[in-house]
């Protein structure tokens, strides 16, 4: 049979992005865009549908590293409780070794970070119907360094924020939400990711938090049976993570292949 009368879906998704249909940085900043929080769930349980195998095994992929990193730490840790520094008794902490235990942790996040970015750009990628895989979670690594030094960035500025009057650091919780997704998509540094999303974010501050509250209310009930419903809600919190991004951001044409 003919598949002339075929409708060609990734031509529409390419011509739709590169009209600037889902947004784009200019706008966001600006406050110029629109999304609530019934429209961005549903559209998302609607674009689950068909890719829950795409992303539960990159979340399997993902469960798959973090066990065998954490193996590892474990074992050096272990390692370093029964030898103990000089003059110290085996299983004495030293700041020797709080200091190793901190880089442990610190080394990581350095693997772990560009696989939470696949699979956050899986629901991105999603949201414009471009195709998706699950070695996407593979995909990122190159941005290791920059995705690492924006999570250090964000942490120290929130760590400042409650600090100062606890207020400014739940306000920066939510308004960094779109920075490492923009280092990742938008090829933006640290600190000018983190200035897009802050300023972003901030016209819509409450909306994006109700979103935000509802996805993981929803998560968490889901995971009460034995965590079953979550094969279909954690999928569906990426991709609404992923519309959110999108309505703000728009998503680079050159970024919609596998």
């Amino acid at each position: 049979m003919s598949n002339a009368y075929q409708t060609p879906e990734s031509n529409l998704v390419n011509e739709s992005v590169s009209k600037g249909e889902y947004g784009s940085v200019e706008k966001a900043i600006q406050g110029e865009y629109e999304f609530s929080i019934g429209s961005v769930l549903s559209e998302a349980w609607a674009k689950t549908n068909g890719c829950k195998g795409v992303f539960n095994l990159g979340f399997f992929f993902y469960l798959l590293v973090i066990i065998g990193v954490m193996s590892v730490m474990s074992v050096v840790t272990v390692g370093m409780l029964s030898v103990g520094d000089a003059g110290t008794h085996p299983g004495e902490l030293t700041s020797g070794m709080m200091f190793n235990q901190v880089f442990l942790q610190l080394a990581v996040n350095l693997i772990i970070l560009p696989m939470v970015m696949g699979l956050a750009m899986i629901g991105i990628k999603r949201s414009v119907d471009a195709p998706i895989s699950a070695g996407m979670v593979f995909k990122y690594f190159s941005k290791m360094i920059p995705l690492f030094i924006t999570m250090i960035l964000i942490y120290i500025m929130i760590i400042i924020g409650l600090i100062l009057l606890v207020l400014p650091g739940l306000y920066l919780m939510v308004a960094y939400y779109a920075a490492m997704p923009l280092v990742v998509e938008k090829g933006m540094s640290p600190w000018q990711a983190m200035e897009t999303s802050r300023k972003a974010i901030t016209h819509r501050w409450f909306s994006v938090f109700g979103l935000f509250f509802v996805t993981m209310l929803i998560v968490t009930i889901s995971a009460i049976p034995l965590g079953i419903g979550m094969i279909w809600t954690m999928p569906m919190m990426m991709v609404a993570f992923g519309i959110l991004y999108r309505n703000m951001f728009g998503v680079e044409p050159e970024n919609l292949s596998e």
